[in-house]
C-alpha cells in the first residue's frame, strides 16, 4: 500500500465533485422530489428528505427551489415519475462499484451505465454481486489537525459507532444511518465542521490502483458520474496520490 493516503484520496474526490458542481442542482432537485414523494414533505419526519435538503443547502440552492421540488414530489404534480435504482459492477482489477440512480426510464439508464463501465474496461454485475463489500452508514471526514479528542467526545455522546484516525491525521466518524442527523447536529453545535459528510456505502476493503490502471478507473468513475441519471457512485478503488 506504499504511497496510499486516504486523505489525499478524499481531497482528490472532493476536488472532482466541486468541479462538477454545475450539474449538482439538477441531481439534488431530483433527489428531493423522489424523497418527498416517498416519505412526505416534512424533513423532520422524512430522513431521506432531510438529507437531500442538507445537500441542497450545502450547494447554495435557493430555498424557493427546494420548496418547489418538495411540493412537486409530495403533491404528485404532473412531471416525470422517477424511481431509485442501484446497479453493481466492477472496474479495473476487480475494483467494486455501486451506482445509485434516479430514472424515469430503466432501459435508457442501464444502457448508459453499462456503456460507461465497458468503455474503459469495467463490466456490469448482477444484483448483490458487490453490495456485501460495502457498509451502509453515515460518514464524517475531518481534516488533519482537527482535535481527535473533541471529535471522539462529541461523536460517542451522539451515538456514533466508530472513530478512525489514519497516519495523515485525518479523522473519520462512522455511525448508523438512523443516527446520522443526531451526530451531524452534535458536531454543528460543538463547532466541528467536517470536510465531507453523507450517508454512504463505505467500502469495507480497498483496491489500490496505480499508473494506467488508476487512469482507466478514473475514466470509468468520471463517465458514470457525468450521466444525468446517476446520483452517487461508490467504489473500493483508491489511488496512489503520486498518480494524481
Amino acid at each position: 500500500m506504499a504511497g496510499h493516503s486516504k486523505w489525499a484520496n478524499i481531497q482528490h474526490r472532493k476536488g472532482r465533485q466541486d468541479a462538477k458542481r454545475g450539474k449538482i442542482w439538477t441531481k439534488i432537485i431530483r433527489e428531493i422530489t423522489v424523497a418527498a414523494r416517498a416519505g412526505g414533505p416534512d424533513p423532520s419526519a422524512n430522513p431521506a428528505l432531510r438529507l437531500a435538503w442538507d445537500k441542497a443547502t450545502a450547494a447554495n440552492m435557493p430555498k424557493d427551489n427546494i420548496q418547489r421540488a418538495i411540493t412537486r414530489g409530495a403533491g404528485g404534480a404532473d412531471g416525470d415519475n422517477y424511481e431509485s435504482i442501484r446497479y453493481e459492477g466492477y472496474g479495473i482489477n476487480g475494483a467494486a462499484i455501486i451506482i445509485d440512480c434516479m430514472t424515469d426510464n430503466r432501459v435508457r439508464t442501464v444502457s448508459d451505465v453499462r456503456h460507461a463501465l465497458t468503455k474503459h474496461g469495467g463490466n456490469l454485475g448482477q444484483d448483490g454481486s458487490v453490495a456485501f463489500m460495502f457498509q451502509h452508514c453515515g460518514q464524517f471526514i475531518f481534516a488533519p489537525g482537527t482535535s481527535e479528542e473533541k471529535i471522539m467526545e462529541v461523536a460517542l455522546e451522539a451515538g456514533a459507532d466508530d472513530i478512525l484516525t489514519d497516519e495523515d491525521g485525518m479523522v473519520e466518524v462512522v455511525c448508523a444511518p438512523e443516527q446520522y442527523a443526531a451526530v451531524r447536529d452534535a458536531f454543528a453545535e460543538a463547532g466541528l465542521k467536517p470536510e465531507m459528510e453523507a450517508i454512504v456505502m463505505k467500502p469495507l476493503n480497498e483496491t489500490l490502483l496505480t499508473g494506467d490502471d488508476a487512469s482507466k478507473m478514473q475514466k470509468i468513475l468520471d463517465q458514470l458520474e457525468s450521466l444525468d441519471d446517476v446520483q452517487e457512485v461508490y467504489t473500493t478503488a483508491v489511488f496512489d496520490e503520486t498518480e494524481e
